[in-house]
């Protein structure tokens, strides 16, 4: 098990990868980045997600779980882009609950991570990165994926939604959420600062303020 085991969790355009490699330079940790642009049917998925979700679902299931195994594995400190907690209880259920997965192929879906998910150690602490979605449509904007740029606003809305409800009930392991509506810690070193005392508390034990 490494010495610290982080994952950041979020929306979509919330900032998660830009932490990830700050904080790994920071702190001299092992960045581990989600599997995007390897995923050959993210690109279908948003043309025509009822056609592709399962698909797409699928195999972010398989490499996180595979990603989640191997970082176990590691003994240097680690911090991850994105959880396998969030493709099941966020991407998948939402994909369910809007018409663009079937019954059947959810109950599968969700059965194969529930028994999966029970066997693996989870992380030392999960930071839940938050944005309104307005503050998510400028970022997913900037950044500029041509995939991304059609996202519809209710999408977000209900993927937020999603968010906030398994953030309040996640019991595996310690949770910090940082509201990142106010914060630049790309361009401004005092936010990072504020994002990283937050963080290197929790490892400590100690109390915590939500910035």
């Amino acid at each position: 098990m490494p010495k610290y085991f982080i994952t950041i969790a979020g929306n979509i355009g919330v900032g998660k990868s830009t932490l990830v490699n700050l904080l790994a330079k920071r702190t001299g940790w092992e960045p581990v980045y989600e599997a995007v642009a390897e995923n050959p049917y993210l690109a279908d998925f948003y043309e025509d997600m009822a056609r592709w979700s399962f698909n797409s679902q699928i195999f972010f299931l398989s490499r996180r779980l595979r990603q989640h195994h191997f970082l176990l594995q590691r003994e240097n400190a680690i911090i991850q882009d994105r959880s396998v907690y969030e493709d099941a209880e966020i991407f998948a259920r939402n994909l369910y609950m809007q018409g663009n997965m079937s019954q059947r192929d959810w109950a599968c879906y969700y059965d194969l991570y529930q028994t999966l998910a029970t066997v693996l150690t989870p992380p030392h602490l999960v930071i839940y990165l938050q944005a309104s979605v307005p503050t998510l449509q400028q970022r997913i904007a900037q950044r500029g994926r041509d995939y991304e740029q059609n996202i519809a606003e209710s999408y977000l809305v209900r993927l937020n939604e999603l968010y906030e409800s398994w953030a309040s009930n996640f019991s595996r392991s310690s949770m910090l959420t940082i509201n990142t509506n106010n914060l630049n810690y790309i361009q401004y070193e005092e936010h990072l600062d504020q994002i990283w005392q937050k963080i290197d508390e929790r490892l400590k034990g100690r109390d915590f303020l939500i910035l």
